[in-house]
């Protein structure tokens, strides 16, 4: 998914607020199922609370970095980053007896690693190698585990129960949680929120143009997405609830 995050002390819990954004705005149009969402008044206190805390500090330090660090050095930054997860999907679609998917994945650590310098360039994609993004809460899924109700962390952000479990494993396997220095893993946690977050300026000042309610918005687009995910983008038909 390690040490619980928290945001200023360990940013990286920001990183998991930003990919939720992400996988918002590129979550399927409508809403297949109806939302397991028992919490929802807790939720949406939670899900204000995170949405200041990225307009206050993450979104500003984000927009400072993309326009003073030259795109350059901001793709190497993504390519690292990128690199390390690749190792850790080539764990978990193992786990999730895709060996194809995770040979490719560990092609693709590989070749960034020794002929990228250590990732910084993506030689990988130049040559053609398929890349799989799996997490943890991805290989619970694969493994039966249902999805379980939607909860709204504390600077961590939209998850379910199933990937609250995840969670751990899959932050563990960043760099800034598995270096022995405290101060460089707070600096690598910090670039990670960083990168993403800039990466994604565009796409959530748009969210905020165009949707009425938000949270609403969020959980089902991030619902819809975890649920291709584990199904690899074929999930089963939803089955209607009997008339009442």
């Amino acid at each position: 998914m390690s040490p619980t995050p928290r945001c200023g002390l360990r940013p990286l819990a920001c990183v998991v607020m930003a990919l939720i954004l992400q996988g918002c705005a590129t979550a399927p149009a409508g809403v297949a199922e109806q939302a397991n969402d028992p919490l929802e008044s807790w939720n949406r206190k939670v899900f204000a609370f995170n949405e200041s805390l990225d307009e206050n500090v993450v979104k500003p330090v984000a927009t400072g970095y993309v326009n003073n660090v030259p795109s350059i050095a901001r793709t190497g930054v993504t390519n690292f980053f990128n690199n390390i997860q690749d190792a850790w999907s080539a764990i978990n679609s193992i786990l999730q007896g895709k060996v194809g998917n995770g040979i490719s994945d560990t092609m693709r650590f590989s070749t960034n690693t020794v002929l990228g310098i250590g990732g910084l360039l993506d030689w990988a994609t130049e040559f053609h190698m398929e890349r799989y993004t799996e997490d943890f809460g991805q290989t619970l899924g694969v493994w039966g585990l249902g999805a379980g109700p939607y909860v709204v962390w504390p600077l961590l952000g939209p998850s379910t129960v199933r990937d609250t479990f995840g969670l751990p494993l899959d932050l563990a396997a960043t760099p800034g949680f598995f270096v022995e220095s405290t101060e460089l893993g707070i600096g690598l946690s910090a670039l990670r929120v960083v990168d993403v977050r800039g990466r994604l300026l565009n796409a959530t000042d748009l969210l905020d143009d165009i949707v009425l309610d938000k949270y609403t918005f969020v959980r089902d687009g991030h619902l819809q997405r975890r649920r291709s995910l584990v199904f690899d983008g074929n999930p089963p038909p939803v089955s209607e609830p009997p008339a009442k």
